[in-house]
């Protein structure tokens, strides 16, 4: 339960107050948008790195079954 006492909604508060003062209203959705893009372009990486490693994979185990025959 220290995390629960730690990171609390008194928490929360006080990170968007703190937040809207150093980078002002209007830069907050900003702000947002530019992390929600960024973390699309993350996912999309993963997804295209596990979709190249599925591949190699299959070229690795194609190759293994002609060899053994």
């Amino acid at each position: 339960m220290f995390f629960g006492e730690i990171f609390g909604p008194d928490l929360l508060i006080v990170v968007i107050v703190v937040a809207v003062l150093v980078f002002g209203g209007s830069a907050i959705p900003r702000l947002a948008r530019n992390l929600g893009s960024a973390k699309s372009e993350f996912e999309k990486g993963v997804k295209d790195a596990k979709a190249a490693g599925a591949k190699a994979t299959e070229v690795t185990e194609s190759t293994s079954d002609s060899e053994t025959k």
